[in-house]
């Protein structure tokens, strides 16, 4: 009896081993077919690229600025003084007057962010010395005629 169990256990034995190099030979071959769809799946990439390159030369329109920004507007007197008195639009209004601070070197070498005032824009900044730029615009705001 000794003799059959050991020849079972050997049968068993060699089906198990069967059973493996038979899934090992399944999973390959799922292997194979996962690499083969990547390909197929990058031909399809470059046309799509292709065709993408194609509609590329459209002419691109152009931005165009808000037409609230280029409104022209009347600045009061105390912003004349520094700006003109002529009507302009916001964008310009500011442009003039960084060319002011810059021209009477009005920003602080230390501290960037911030412009001393000289006199004209002391009246301007509502008597303070010292604005942030941020606040700047804010306060010239105030001296805008629509």
């Amino acid at each position: 009896m000794a003799t059959k169990k050991s020849t079972a256990k050997k049968s068993t034995a060699k089906k198990s081993s069967a059973k493996k190099s038979g899934g090992a030979k399944k999973a390959t071959a799922k292997k194979a077919t996962k690499k083969a769809a990547p390909k197929k799946a990058a031909a399809k990439k470059t046309t799509a690229k292709k065709s993408a390159k194609k509609a590329a030369p459209k002419k691109a329109a152009k931005r165009t600025p808000n037409a609230s920004f280029m409104r022209p507007v009347n600045p009061d007197a105390t912003l004349a003084a520094v700006v003109g008195n002529k009507p302009m639009p916001r964008t310009e209004i500011t442009s003039k007057l960084w060319d002011y601070i810059k021209k009477n070197g009005l920003q602080d070498q230390q501290e960037r962010r911030m412009i001393n005032a000289d006199e004209k824009l002391k009246a301007v900044f509502g008597g303070k010395n010292r604005v942030s730029m941020f606040d700047m615009t804010k306060l010239v705001n105030q001296h805008i005629q629509s």
